[in-house]
Protein backbone atom coordinates (compact mmCIF):
# COMPACT_ATOMS: atom_id res chain seq x y z
CA UNK A 1 0.00 0.00 0.00
CA UNK A 2 1.57 3.10 -1.25
CA UNK A 3 2.23 6.09 1.63
CA UNK A 4 2.18 9.72 0.22
CA UNK A 5 3.68 13.12 1.30
CA UNK A 6 1.77 16.36 -0.39
CA UNK A 7 2.29 19.93 0.43
CA UNK A 8 -1.24 21.42 -0.11
CA UNK A 9 -1.52 24.79 -1.00
CA UNK A 10 -4.52 25.99 1.37
CA UNK A 11 -6.96 28.47 -0.63
CA UNK A 12 -6.85 32.20 0.20
CA UNK A 13 -10.24 32.54 1.20
CA UNK A 14 -9.96 30.50 3.92
CA UNK A 15 -8.97 31.41 7.71
CA UNK A 16 -5.79 28.98 8.35
CA UNK A 17 -4.26 30.46 5.09
CA UNK A 18 -5.04 34.18 6.13
CA UNK A 19 -3.48 33.39 9.50
CA UNK A 20 -0.29 31.13 8.55
CA UNK A 21 0.23 33.75 6.21
CA UNK A 22 0.17 36.27 8.41
CA UNK A 23 3.00 34.81 11.00
CA UNK A 24 4.93 33.22 8.42
CA UNK A 25 7.19 31.85 11.13
CA UNK A 26 4.40 29.96 13.35
CA UNK A 27 4.15 26.27 13.21
CA UNK A 28 0.07 25.30 13.09
CA UNK A 29 0.35 21.94 14.33
CA UNK A 30 -2.83 19.69 13.71
CA UNK A 31 -3.49 17.39 16.55
CA UNK A 32 -6.58 16.23 16.35
CA UNK A 33 -9.03 16.90 14.25
CA UNK A 34 -13.59 15.56 13.49
CA UNK A 35 -16.62 16.92 12.12
CA UNK A 36 -19.45 18.17 13.89
CA UNK A 37 -22.41 18.69 11.44
CA UNK A 38 -21.42 21.43 9.31
CA UNK A 39 -18.30 22.48 10.96
CA UNK A 40 -15.25 20.83 12.21
CA UNK A 41 -13.35 20.76 15.44
CA UNK A 42 -9.52 20.44 15.88
CA UNK A 43 -6.92 20.72 18.17
CA UNK A 44 -4.23 22.92 17.53
CA UNK A 45 -0.69 23.39 18.99
CA UNK A 46 0.50 26.90 17.92
CA UNK A 47 4.34 27.43 18.26
CA UNK A 48 6.22 30.74 17.02
CA UNK A 49 6.49 34.72 18.04
CA UNK A 50 3.84 36.71 19.22
CA UNK A 51 0.97 34.34 20.14
CA UNK A 52 -1.02 36.39 21.70
CA UNK A 53 -1.77 37.68 18.23
CA UNK A 54 -2.00 34.98 16.59
CA UNK A 55 -4.55 33.41 18.96
CA UNK A 56 -6.72 37.01 19.08
CA UNK A 57 -6.77 37.07 15.57
CA UNK A 58 -8.01 33.23 15.25
CA UNK A 59 -10.45 34.23 18.22
CA UNK A 60 -12.05 37.43 15.93
CA UNK A 61 -11.93 35.71 12.45
CA UNK A 62 -15.28 34.97 11.08
CA UNK A 63 -14.90 31.49 9.86
CA UNK A 64 -13.77 30.20 13.80
CA UNK A 65 -17.14 30.16 15.96
CA UNK A 66 -15.68 28.79 18.90
CA UNK A 67 -12.37 28.93 20.18
CA UNK A 68 -11.04 27.69 23.45
CA UNK A 69 -7.18 28.19 24.83
CA UNK A 70 -6.15 25.11 26.74
CA UNK A 71 -2.75 25.90 27.51
CA UNK A 72 -0.22 28.70 26.35
CA UNK A 73 3.47 29.98 27.46
CA UNK A 74 6.08 32.44 25.45
CA UNK A 75 6.49 30.22 22.62
CA UNK A 76 3.57 28.15 22.59
CA UNK A 77 0.07 27.56 23.19
CA UNK A 78 -2.91 24.83 22.63
CA UNK A 79 -6.59 25.78 21.68
CA UNK A 80 -9.11 24.07 20.61
CA UNK A 81 -11.57 25.70 18.10
CA UNK A 82 -14.13 25.11 16.31
CA UNK A 83 -14.68 26.36 12.19
CA UNK A 84 -17.01 26.29 9.48
CA UNK A 85 -14.17 25.78 6.96
CA UNK A 86 -12.17 22.77 7.65
CA UNK A 87 -11.95 21.82 4.05
CA UNK A 88 -9.04 19.10 4.28
CA UNK A 89 -11.09 17.57 7.21
CA UNK A 90 -14.01 17.61 4.51
CA UNK A 91 -11.87 16.32 1.42
CA UNK A 92 -10.73 13.01 3.52
CA UNK A 93 -14.64 12.75 4.27
CA UNK A 94 -15.32 12.83 0.52
CA UNK A 95 -12.34 10.43 -0.57
CA UNK A 96 -12.84 8.11 2.56
CA UNK A 97 -9.29 8.85 3.41
CA UNK A 98 -8.11 8.34 6.65
CA UNK A 99 -6.30 11.35 8.44
CA UNK A 100 -2.60 10.91 9.30
CA UNK A 101 -2.34 12.98 12.44
CA UNK A 102 -0.32 15.23 13.26
CA UNK A 103 0.23 17.66 10.35
CA UNK A 104 1.82 20.58 10.12
CA UNK A 105 0.72 24.01 8.17
CA UNK A 106 3.41 26.59 8.08
CA UNK A 107 3.03 30.31 5.27
CA UNK A 108 -0.38 28.84 4.02
CA UNK A 109 0.72 25.26 3.19
CA UNK A 110 -0.16 22.11 5.09
CA UNK A 111 2.52 19.19 5.03
CA UNK A 112 0.46 15.89 5.03
CA UNK A 113 1.10 12.27 4.69
CA UNK A 114 -1.39 9.84 3.69
CA UNK A 115 -1.53 5.78 3.67
CA UNK A 116 -4.17 4.62 1.33
CA UNK A 117 -5.01 2.12 -1.68
CA UNK A 118 -4.26 4.42 -5.27
CA UNK A 119 -7.78 4.75 -5.99
CA UNK A 120 -8.13 6.59 -2.21
CA UNK A 121 -5.10 9.02 -2.95
CA UNK A 122 -6.45 9.48 -6.32
CA UNK A 123 -9.57 10.33 -4.77
CA UNK A 124 -7.94 12.52 -2.14
CA UNK A 125 -5.93 14.52 -4.69
CA UNK A 126 -9.65 15.12 -6.72
CA UNK A 127 -11.11 15.98 -3.53
CA UNK A 128 -8.10 18.73 -2.68
CA UNK A 129 -8.65 20.33 -6.14
CA UNK A 130 -12.61 20.62 -6.06
CA UNK A 131 -12.20 22.49 -2.89
CA UNK A 132 -9.60 24.61 -4.83
CA UNK A 133 -6.62 23.25 -2.99
CA UNK A 134 -3.57 23.25 -5.39
CA UNK A 135 -0.84 20.40 -3.64
CA UNK A 136 2.51 19.23 -5.00
CA UNK A 137 3.55 15.09 -4.31
CA UNK A 138 6.82 15.01 -2.69
CA UNK A 139 6.93 11.41 -3.28
CA UNK A 140 4.98 8.27 -3.33
CA UNK A 141 6.23 4.93 -2.05
CA UNK A 142 5.20 1.51 -2.04
CA UNK A 143 5.22 0.11 1.41
CA UNK A 144 7.30 -3.61 1.24
CA UNK A 145 7.16 -5.32 4.88
CA UNK A 146 10.27 -6.70 6.47
CA UNK A 147 8.11 -9.85 6.19
CA UNK A 148 8.34 -10.05 2.73
CA UNK A 149 11.63 -8.41 2.02
CA UNK A 150 13.49 -10.56 4.44
CA UNK A 151 14.00 -14.64 5.20
CA UNK A 152 13.19 -15.73 8.89
CA UNK A 153 17.28 -16.61 9.49
CA UNK A 154 17.69 -13.08 7.98
CA UNK A 155 15.52 -11.24 10.35
CA UNK A 156 15.78 -13.52 12.79
CA UNK A 157 20.19 -12.23 13.05
CA UNK A 158 19.40 -8.73 12.11
CA UNK A 159 17.02 -8.95 15.72
CA UNK A 160 19.75 -10.83 17.25
CA UNK A 161 22.94 -8.37 15.82
CA UNK A 162 19.90 -4.77 17.01
CA UNK A 163 19.48 -6.43 20.64
CA UNK A 164 22.63 -7.27 20.83
CA UNK A 165 23.96 -4.03 20.12
CA UNK A 166 25.90 -4.80 16.91
CA UNK A 167 24.66 -1.33 15.01
CA UNK A 168 25.52 0.92 17.97
CA UNK A 169 27.69 3.32 18.34
CA UNK A 170 30.59 2.94 19.26
CA UNK A 171 29.80 -0.61 18.86
CA UNK A 172 28.48 -2.78 22.02
CA UNK A 173 28.80 -6.26 20.28
CA UNK A 174 31.78 -7.79 17.65
CA UNK A 175 30.90 -9.84 14.26
CA UNK A 176 32.65 -13.13 16.55
CA UNK A 177 29.97 -12.34 19.57
CA UNK A 178 27.21 -11.90 17.14
CA UNK A 179 27.55 -15.18 15.42
CA UNK A 180 28.29 -16.99 19.09
CA UNK A 181 25.01 -15.82 20.33
CA UNK A 182 23.09 -16.04 17.30
CA UNK A 183 24.38 -20.26 16.87
CA UNK A 184 26.41 -19.37 13.81
CA UNK A 185 29.76 -19.45 11.77
CA UNK A 186 31.06 -15.55 11.65
CA UNK A 187 31.68 -16.00 8.18
CA UNK A 188 27.69 -16.94 7.71
CA UNK A 189 26.95 -14.03 10.15
CA UNK A 190 28.48 -11.74 7.97
CA UNK A 191 27.20 -12.70 4.60
CA UNK A 192 23.64 -13.13 5.86
CA UNK A 193 24.21 -9.56 7.27
CA UNK A 194 25.66 -8.50 3.78
CA UNK A 195 22.95 -9.36 1.96
CA UNK A 196 20.38 -8.07 4.45
CA UNK A 197 21.98 -4.65 4.54
CA UNK A 198 21.56 -5.16 1.01
CA UNK A 199 17.66 -5.38 0.57
CA UNK A 200 17.53 -2.84 2.94
CA UNK A 201 19.42 -0.26 1.64
CA UNK A 202 18.35 -0.71 -1.89
CA UNK A 203 14.86 -0.95 -0.83
CA UNK A 204 15.27 2.70 0.86
CA UNK A 205 17.07 4.45 -2.58
CA UNK A 206 13.92 2.64 -4.65
CA UNK A 207 11.17 3.56 -2.35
Amino acid sequence: MPTAKLHITLPESVWIHQLSTAHPDTDFRVLAAFPADATGVGLLELSGPDLPSVVGEMERHDEIVRLDLQQASEDAALVEFETTAPLLLFSVQESAMPLELPFTIRDGEATVEVTASRDRLSAFTTQLEAFGMRFDVEYVREMVGSESLLTDRQRDLLSAAVSEGYYDTPRECSLTELAETAGVAKSTASETLHRVEEKIIKQYIEG
